[in-house]
């Protein structure tokens, strides 16, 4: 075995490199199920540390359940940290074991769309839109002929931070505004600025799925805490700042994505006073502002921040305009400096075009008439969903807002036949298993009720319990 992995030997958490490598090449079936894995004093010699580094990784790789030992034999590699081979060469179930990437989800055409956490387009107000791309290039007849600059177009920023003191008491200015193509993009700009390999990253268990595989692809070291209902449990999240000391916390409270839970205001300002304590930022994604049903979330984290520990993340691709891929980052100096300078070699800016375009719309009375009502489709949708559903004995929390039910089946429902027959049968859903940063959910999965509409809702909903049904009914056979 030749080493592949290069280690960074000033770190004073060497085995975890070890450990990390030792995992990539089981998750990657270099190594198989029992297969004998090289001694501590042979992968200590190849990679060039010292036995007991090896050895620590070992004996983490075996408390976590991913090798075993075997008396006068070794280490061998645990048969629950391999993918199951048969379904190989089907890509979707590929993607859910291997690569964990929801994109490939998202690719397979499905008349019943329940992986999706966008807007039915018919429920946009798409006439009224165009009338104001027409008037764009009305009030702006050279917009195609110029870059933005990286930071943003400097109208928007000013129109977004009097929005941002307006509804929410957010004192910014322009200068402290970033526009970006879409909060997935402000998510990798700011793990690069910030997450070197080995850094450790406090993410929400379970949390949004591309985030994972940001932070994962940074070489980050994840470790996951646990959202609930009402809230964090602010013991463990202290406690996890304190021991691991933290790069940033990643989280998304406000109906989050895929629970649809919602961080009470008391924690919120107790959790930027720990990011102050254990100087661990804090990253808000906050996407679904808006797509409350009965009352307005609470303010976001980072109204209570005063010392720079909370970057802000607002998106508007998910209710306002999906194709215009429009977010902000909301960021103090000099984080804000890194920020642009990550944006200029990703794409130097966002296209001026969309910003123009977002900015007329944004700025109209005609959008508050369009959230109005669309809060009243998204709620009367989520009643169909959770109205069909209620035949079965699969649990779930009924969300206060956003776009998703996050749900339980019975175990005796074999999640991977489940997601190949949906599929075969044109139904789309995530399998928790891609929200979870451990990649142990496997009885869950998170179901959209924003893209389909009100009869696929009631048609698809049927097909996917019809077809655990069956699948349960073979498995107890």
């Amino acid at each position: 075995m030749k080493n592949t992995l290069s280690v960074d030997r000033q770190s004073n958490q060497l085995y975890k490199q070890i450990y990390d490598y030792i995992l990539n090449r089981i998750e990657r079936s270099e190594w198989k199920e029992h297969d004998k894995l090289p001694s501590i004093r042979t992968l200590a010699q190849e990679m060039n540390v010292h036995r007991l580094t090896v050895f620590k990784a070992y004996q983490l790789l075996k408390q976590n359940g991913k090798v075993y030992v075997k008396d006068k034999s070794g280490y061998h590699v645990h048969p629950d940290s391999c993918v199951p081979f048969e379904h190989l060469d089907y890509p979707i179930v590929s993607s859910y074991f291997l690569r964990n990437h929801l994109s490939e989800i998202h690719q397979v055409p499905a008349t019943y769309q329940f992986s999706q956490a966008l807007i039915d387009p018919n429920l946009l107000p798409n006439l009224y839109f165009s009338e104001y791309v027409k008037k764009v290039f009305d009030l702006y007849p050279k917009v195609l002929g110029t870059y933005s600059t990286v930071q943003g177009d400097e109208e928007l920023r000013e129109a977004l931070s009097c929005y941002f003191l307006k509804r929410h008491q957010l004192h910014l200015s322009a200068d402290e505004i970033l526009i970006t193509s879409g909060a997935q993009q402000a998510i990798d700009l700011i793990s690069r600025i910030l997450v070197k390999p080995n850094d450790t990253v406090l993410l929400e268990r379970p949390t949004y799925s591309a985030a994972i595989d940001i932070f994962r692809q940074q070489g980050a070291h994840i470790v996951p805490i646990d959202i609930y209902p009402g809230g964090y449990d602010l013991e463990q999240v202290e406690s996890c700042m304190r021991q691991y000391k933290p790069r940033l916390f990643y989280l998304n409270p406000t109906f989050q994505n895929p629970t649809g839970y919602t961080v009470p205001p008391e924690q919120r300002k107790r959790l930027v006073e720990l990011a102050e304590q254990y100087r661990c930022l804090l990253v808000e994604d906050d996407p679904f502002h808006d797509a409350y049903f009965d009352r307005e979330p609470p303010l976001p984290l980072f109204t209570y921040d005063t010392e720079g520990w909370v970057m802000y993340i607002r998106s508007f691709s998910k209710y306002v305009a999906p194709g215009l891929r429009i977010a902000a980052v909301a960021s103090r100096p000099p984080l804000m400096r890194s920020l642009l300078t990550a944006k200029s070699l990703s794409d130097n800016g966002t296209p001026l075009l969309n910003q123009k375009i977002f900015l007329h719309y944004f700025s109209s009375a005609r959008l508050q008439q369009h959230l109005e009502k669309l809060r009243i489709a998204l709620h009367i949708r989520k009643g169909i969903m959770e109205e069909e559903l209620a035949v079965t004995d699969w649990k779930w929390i009924s969300p206060k807002g956003g776009l998703n039910l996050w749900i339980k089946l019975p175990e005796t429902i074999p999640m991977e036949e489940l997601l190949i027959k949906s599929i075969e049968q044109s139904v789309s859903f995530v399998p928790g298993i891609l929200c979870d940063p451990l990649r142990e959910s496997a009885s869950w999965i998170r179901l959209s009720y924003s893209y389909a509409n009100e009869q696929q809702l009631h048609d698809g909903v049927q097909r996917l319990i019809n077809l655990s049904r069956s699948l349960a009914s073979s498995e107890s056979k």
